[in-house]
């Protein structure tokens, strides 16, 4: 009798166990039919409140580079082509093109049936309106630094180097762009987000004020904007795609801390979370509803000295900090696996990058050596500028400062770290106030003129410059020029090489790291797939959970 009642409550526990098993399994399936069979009117509506670390500077692309400023006016403005998830070049408001046998004269033929957000019509003569003002200072619109232009098209209309001879429509939706010298990287330039068409209207009627009244062609238009808090953008009505966007409304949420800002994505006050502590991924992977997501690498982290600054202009010093620094200490404790030590400053996912430079390995003794060498037997005091908010390529700008610190202290330099908050940080390096400042760059590009020549050049060497290093050789500038105009991909990537070998022995940086950026999601946020480019667009998210 005992063994008949054990073999039942055995036979009653399979039961239960084959039932439950049946049921979540049943759940499972259904769960993923209901993600296969939105429809595209379910994808419909809802707000996505996306985190981040840092406010916008401005809205008005032409006069920005910052990355926070960027993934908003990317949403904004659409350029004439733009760069798909595997950094291909595809159509935007440009759906065709050719060029002349010379290579000198380019045809685009552009997209109809588009309106800017203020209803005006997109056409050639709106791209022609955008490039006089960018390429004329004497329009009455050109209005700002616009630091993008001139060192990609050498100058502005007027200087002796300036690239373009015209650019005007040769039909409603026709447009002609003659230069006046073959440039290799000319299309990838129409691709960058700096260069979205924005409203002619609008431009005449904010003037300057463009930078807090964007108004572009794309899924997204400008609602309102709190400083140092949210911008809010709202789905785009007259939008070209049909169906597209999805979301209602895309609100970017500035959260300073790290921390902070993940307890945000935790408790469901935010959507989406970028910027985050390295060593935080394996908490999203261990929580319920959260979902790691990974930002394919495509930047570079690095620390310039300002070589316009004493000690900074003698190559001995930055050598000797160069090996001072334990970089691959740095990316072991503060990377937590997503990143590696960099040597160039282009990144190895980009063709051109010369994987065989020799590095400047860790070695206290022989820093010592080299700045005794310099005169600084006893070292010296110095600042060492930080930002406050994390980046891509620093996830933790303070700590890394601080390791930084250390390293130096050991040779006997005295660094005093200084951090302030984004704008004012840009502001004062490309001014020349930092000795030393933790940097980085993302590229907006697929080419490796867009990490050289802005960073590098010496045509961006003047204040207000994107050189912070102040680096200015005559040698390194004409070897990227003499690449920037040569067709020959393998001829340019010799090129860039023998550039590369010249940064490695200039050291106007010390190379911190290439890394894969983390990011963070709830699991209901659904089409979101971050860009190498960090310009994410938002047109084809949508949330399950409505």
């Amino acid at each position: 009798m005992k063994r008949n009642l054990q073999r039942s409550m055995y036979l009653l526990l399979m039961l239960l166990i084959l039932l439950t098993a049946c049921s979540e399994s049943t759940k499972e399936e259904s769960s993923e039919n209901n993600v296969k069979e939105m429809t595209e009117e379910d994808k419909q509506g809802g707000t996505l409140i996306y985190g981040r670390g840092a406010d916008s500077v401005g809205l008005d692309p032409i006069n920005v580079t910052d990355g926070e400023s960027i993934r908003i006016t990317h949403n904004v403005f659409e350029t004439l082509l733009e760069y798909d998830d595997n950094l291909e070049l595809q159509p935007k408001l440009a759906t065709e093109y050719s060029s002349s046998e010379d290579g000198l004269t380019w045809t685009f033929q552009l997209r109809e049936g588009v309106k800017f957000h203020d209803g005006t019509d997109f056409n050639a003569e709106a791209v022609v309106f955008n490039f006089e003002r960018w390429m004329d200072p004497e329009n009455p619109y050109h209005q700002g630094d616009f630091p993008y232009y001139p060192f990609l098209y050498g100058g502005f209309k007027g200087d002796e180097n300036h690239l373009i001879e015209h650019v005007k429509a040769t039909g409603d939706y026709e447009l002609e762009i003659k230069l006046k010298r073959k440039t290799a990287p000319f299309l990838s330039y129409l691709a960058i987000s700096m260069f979205g068409i924005a409203s002619p209207a609008a431009i005449e009627q904010y003037g300057e004020e463009l930078y807090e009244h964007p108004v572009g062609t794309g899924p997204f238009q400008f609602e309102e904007w709190s400083r140092n808090s949210t911008i809010t953008l709202a789905k785009n009505p007259n939008y070209w795609m049909e169906g597209k966007p999805y979301l209602d409304k895309l609100i970017y949420q500035v959260i300073p801390e790290n921390a902070a800002r993940l307890n945000a994505l935790q408790t469901g006050e935010i959507d989406i979370l970028d910027g985050m502590n390295a060593g935080d991924t394996n908490i999203v992977e261990e929580t319920e509803g959260l979902e790691l997501q990974k930002r394919p690498s495509f930047n570079i982290g690095y620390m310039a000295f300002n070589m316009e600054k004493e000690p900074f202009d003698d190559p001995l010093v930055r050598k000797a900090i160069s090996m001072a620094i334990n970089k691959e200490e740095i990316v072991d404790a503060f990377y937590n696996g997503l990143a590696d030590p960099a040597t160039s400053p282009l990144p190895p996912s980009l063709w051109g990058h010369n994987a065989e430079l020799e590095k400047y390995d860790y070695d206290v003794e022989e820093a010592k050596k080299l700045l005794a060498e310099a005169g600084f037997e006893n070292g010296f005091e110095t600042e060492l500028y930080t930002m406050s908010n994390p980046r891509p390529y620093l996830p933790e700008p303070m700590k890394i400062a601080e390791a930084i610190q250390s390293d130096l202290a050991e040779i006997g330099i005295t660094a005093e770290i200084v951090s302030m908050e984004w704008a004012t940080y840009l502001e004062d390096t490309k001014n020349g106030k930092h000795s030393m400042a933790m940097y980085g760059w993302t590229g907006v590009m697929a080419d490796p003129d867009n990490f050289l020549y802005p960073n590098l050049s010496k045509t961006n060497a003047e204040v207000p410059a994107q050189n912070i290093a102040f680096y200015k050789s005559d040698e390194f500038t004409s070897l990227i020029t003499e690449a920037r105009e040569t067709i020959d991909q393998d001829k340019r990537t010799e090129l860039y090489k023998e550039a590369q070998q010249l940064f490695q022995e200039d050291a106007p940086w010390v190379m911190l790291a290439y890394t894969t950026p983390p990011l963070a999601q709830s699991d209901y946020v659904e089409g979101y797939k971050p860009h190498p480019m960090s310009n994410d667009l938002m047109t084809d998210v949508y949330l399950s959970n409505q």
